[in-house]
């Protein structure tokens, strides 16, 4: 039986409209009254994650947060603190320091705010101009904090900086953003328009090693949700992987399933056929093996 069911945020437990829909919320809430303990992972901090748990119920029921891609896991219910690591102050301004050579918008966050150095900077997204600062801080529910030099500011640890451009900047730009970090830090795409730094070692699967013992989960009795790249690590240590119909290919190639998108309920309707064994789902078998199961 399955005992955990692991959660990427956006892109796989959020619609594109930032929803959770009634029908995957129904089936999350079944599943715990069954006695599965969710897991929210994501690049998000913990202020982004904490409404989400909240409707879920697991503030009753138990689960992990796990935030940063890694760089924290909570206990839900307790709000314990079961793994933190995060970048030192001088990798931190390292990478500060080298983002201002490039056309990007840089944000950092400690507790309950965000720090930039710009708020009204847009990056273009879709062929439009998007406010990304804005976004980011109305999705984690941050306080918003203009400063100017995030160099000299920065005298904290940080778990994770965000770097956020226009999708075909970035894509030209990461590997040269990201050369003076080899071997030193993590560093990845968590969407077509997000590039992060994060500690060296630190990846959603690190943390669930961490953390997932103390609670009593085994890897084989897990269930992971994802569509990134940052969730690639995260389905390969869990016993089943499963990405969603929007996912990227490579994560669909290396998955054990292949579900519906996130706008198509794909949570749902995995949980209903295999974890629920409620009727009228599609899964797709793994792409190595594209035969059409019916539930």
């Amino acid at each position: 039986m399955s005992k955990a069911i692991l959660l990427d945020i956006d892109g796989t437990l959020l619609n594109s409209k930032k929803e959770l829909t009634p029908r995957t919320k129904d089936a999350l809430l079944k599943a715990q009254a069954q006695g599965c303990r969710l897991v929210l992972a994501s690049g998000r901090p913990v202020n982004g994650l904490a409404g989400l748990a909240k409707d879920l119920k697991m503030d009753e029921y138990g689960g992990l947060l796990v935030a940063f891609n890694g760089g924290m896991v909570l206990d839900a219910k307790t709000g314990e603190v079961l793994f933190e690591r995060a970048m030192r102050v001088e990798e931190s301004q390292a990478v500060l320091e080298h983002m201002k050579k490039f056309d990007v918008v840089v944000l950092v966050d400690h507790g309950e705010y965000m720090f930039t150095n710009d708020v009204f900077k847009t990056i273009e997204r879709d062929g439009k101009p998007f406010n990304v600062v804005e976004y980011e801080a109305r999705s984690n529910r941050y306080r918003l904090c203009e400063i100017k030099d995030l160099v000299a500011f920065v005298d904290f640890p940080t778990h994770k900086i965000l770097v956020a451009g226009t999708p075909s900047y970035l894509r030209a730009h990461a590997q040269e953003m990201a050369k003076p970090f080899d071997g030193v830090l993590n560093s990845m795409f968590t969407a077509d328009f997000y590039y992060e730094f994060t500690a060296q070692g630190i990846d959603k699967a690190e943390a669930l090693r961490q953390s997932l013992d103390k609670a009593g989960f085994a890897p084989k009795e897990a269930i992971a949700f994802g569509d990134a790249q940052n969730d690639a690590s995260m389905l390969a240590w869990a016993g089943t992987g499963v990405a969603m119909g929007n996912a990227v290919p490579s994560l669909k190639a290396a998955a054990d399933f292949v579900t519906a998108s996130n706008d198509e309920d794909g949570i749902a309707r995995y949980l209903e056929a295999r974890v629920l064994k409620a009727g009228g789902s599609k899964i797709v078998e793994k792409p190595t093996n594209p035969a059409m199961m019916e539930a």
